[in-house]
Order: C-alpha cells, then sequence, then structure tokens
C-alpha cells in the first residue's frame, strides 16, 4: 500500500515536471516567433510611414525585440508580484545579449567579428557601461538606505529615462545615415506587404508577445518551487533565455544578409532598452522601489555585464585577428567565460 501510494506520488511528481517545463518550452517558442515577426513588420511600418530614417523610426526599431522583456517584467512585479525574475529578467537578457557575441563570433567564418565591426559601436557599449554603472550603484544604495524615492517609484527612475533618452539622441545622430540606409534597404524587401496588412499583423504579433509574456514569471516561479530554486537565478538563467530569443533570430538574421554591424548594434541596442525597461517595472511595482525589494545578488549580473561590455569595447579597439583553434577570438571566450561564472555564482548564491 505504502510502496503504491510512494509510486503514484512519484508518477504525479514526473507529469508535473513535464507539464511545466512543456509550459516554458511553448513560451519561449511563441516568444521567439512573434518576436521576430514583430521586428519584420517594425521595418514596413517604420518605412511606409515615413518615420524609417528619423530618430523616432530608429528608436521604435530597436526597441521592439525587446518588448518580451517589457511585458515580462510588467506582469512579473503587477501580476507575480516577483520582483527578482523582473530584475533578473533584465539583467540577465543583458548578459545573454552579449554571450550571443560568441555565437556571432563562431557563425562568422570569414574573420574575426572585431576585425570587421566598426568601431562606431564603442559608443553605445560606452553608454552601456555609465547605465550599467548607474544601476549597480542604485541597487546597492538602495539595499542600505530607504527612503530614496518619489511616491512608490525609486529616485533612480527618473534618472534612467533621462539618461537613456540622451543616449539615444547621440547614438542615433551619430548612426543616422548608416541606420536609414539599412531601413530602407529592408522595407524593400517586402514589397507585398500594405501598411494596413503591417500594422495588423504587428499587433497580432505583439498581442501574442505580451501575453505569453504576461504568463511566463508564473512558469519561472513554478520551475523555482519545483527545483526549490533562488528566484534572482530563475530569472536571470531562463525567463532571461526565453525573451532572449528574439534578439538572436534577428541577429542572425542579420548576418545571414551580410549586415554584421547591424547584428551587433542590434544586441547593444536591446541592452540599452532592457535598461530602460527597469524604470517602467519600478512604476508598475507598487511596494515600494523596486531595487529595494530585490536580492542584492543582482549586483553580479551588473558586474558581469560591465566586464563583459568592456571586453567587447577592448575588442573593437584591439581588433585581435587570432582565433583559439580556428573557432572564436580571445574575447569571445572571455565572455563566455564570465557568462558560465555569472550563472553559477548566481545559482549558488542568488537570493
Amino acid at each position: 500500500m505504502t510502496r503504491a501510494r510512494l509510486s503514484c506520488e512519484h508518477d504525479k511528481s514526473v507529469s508535473q515536471t513535464f507539464l511545466i517545463w512543456l509550459e516554458f518550452g511553448a513560451c519561449a517558442a511563441l516568444i521567439t516567433l512573434a518576436g521576430w515577426r514583430l521586428s519584420l513588420y517594425g521595418d514596413v511600418i517604420a518605412e511606409k510611414t515615413g518615420l524609417g530614417g528619423t530618430w523616432i523610426g530608429v528608436v521604435l526599431l530597436a526597441s521592439v525585440t525587446s518588448l518580451p522583456e517589457l511585458a515580462t517584467g510588467v506582469s512579473a512585479v503587477a501580476a507575480a508580484d516577483a520582483p527578482n525574475i523582473a530584475v533578473g529578467n533584465i539583467l540577465g537578457a543583458c548578459v545573454l545579449n552579449l554571450t550571443y557575441l560568441v555565437v556571432l563570433d563562431l557563425v562568422h567564418r570569414e574573420q574575426s567579428i572585431y576585425t570587421k565591426a566598426r568601431q562606431g559601436h564603442i559608443l553605445s557599449a560606452g553608454f552601456c557601461v555609465l547605465l550599467l554603472g548607474f544601476i549597480g550603484f542604485s541597487l546597492l544604495l538602495a539595499q542600505r538606505i530607504d527612503g530614496l524615492s518619489l511616491g512608490h517609484v525609486g529616485i533612480y527612475s527618473p534618472a534612467i529615462v533621462v539618461l537613456y533618452l540622451l543616449f539615444m539622441r547621440v547614438v542615433f545622430s551619430y548612426e543616422k545615415k548608416q541606420m536609414a540606409a539599412y531601413v530602407e534597404e529592408a522595407a524593400e524587401r517586402y514589397p507585398h506587404l500594405t501598411l494596413t496588412q503591417a500594422i495588423v499583423r504587428f499587433l497580432l504579433a505583439a498581442l501574442v508577445v505580451v501575453g505569453t509574456g504576461t504568463w511566463l514569471p508564473f512558469v519561472g516561479e513554478d520551475i523555482a518551487g519545483l527545483y526549490d530554486w533562488n528566484t534572482s537565478f530563475v530569472g536571470a538563467l531562463f525567463i532571461a533565455a526565453a525573451t532572449s530569443l528574439p534578439e538572436l533570430a534577428v541577429t542572425l538574421s542579420a548576418l545571414r544578409l551580410g549586415a554584421l554591424d547591424m547584428a551587433i548594434g542590434n544586441l547593444l541596442g536591446s541592452n540599452l532598452f532592457n535598461l530602460l525597461i527597469l524604470a517602467v517595472d519600478d512604476v508598475f511595482y507598487w511596494r515600494g522601489p523596486l531595487l529595494s525589494h530585490v536580492s542584492a545578488t543582482h549586483a553580479i549580473s551588473v558586474m558581469s555585464a560591465l566586464t563583459m561590455t568592456g571586453a567587447v569595447i577592448v575588442g573593437l579597439l584591439y581588433r585581435p585577428p587570432g582565433r583559439l583553434f580556428r573557432t572564436v577570438g580571445w574575447i569571445s571566450v572571455l565572455l563566455l567565460w564570465v557568462y558560465v561564472l555569472n550563472a553559477y555564482v548566481l545559482f549558488r548564491f542568488g537570493g
């Protein structure tokens, strides 16, 4: 009788585990497909409305692939009451986007991506460093000092918005000619689509992303509860992996078209927008300043992203030509090592 009961409980546990991972896999697949379609129709809308060559159009196209992070973050703080998953998702996505540069370096067989990429990417990477440093400082300060807020919003959130707008103004003024040329070229590949068709399909894809992103934090909490893992680790690794898949799809698509600089720019631009989402999540978290209610171990992800972005800047400046065993350069090895170390430390010590 006892043995039969134990067998029944075991079968129930296996079934529960399978269903949770099935939900996670379905969310990841839907976000990947819908996120890629968002980018596609965003290109068409920007061109057909005349926004393609303007600063507004460039911002639209750069932020579209980060919509999953936005939907998931808002759901995590407003519905699931899981602030650690929200912050872990944002910072984990930044770390993962930089790790995708390793994939680019591996797939780009001609030569190292750092010898061919334009050095103008240093501007975006430098702004990422500044914003990451400010967020890391705010995170550690919020753990020590209460009352640094405007109502329920942390005083750092308006500063993040102002810094982001300032950085984007500078970056897109610098990149205006290159980005405008890309958008024009992308739009010419879809002459069969009308503006109405593009808008309708864009909205449908956005609904899929928002719906899936809303459910994802609950799946993340189920995963954390199933294995007794901390939510900081689950948010930074699993949720970030799911929401960052559109960036990988768009980046590899750009590389396949021979647009290496567009692929790198997409990843760095997505990181900047992801950091802006932190301020948005703070607005929707009514219990108080967001960074005061999360684990201090998120600073590990901040430091990892800072280190990785610094390595990218070194690679763009130094342009190391060699590859290790004809695979990737030493910059990519460093990026991969930091990513693995970040995941391990969060797993062992995350709150």
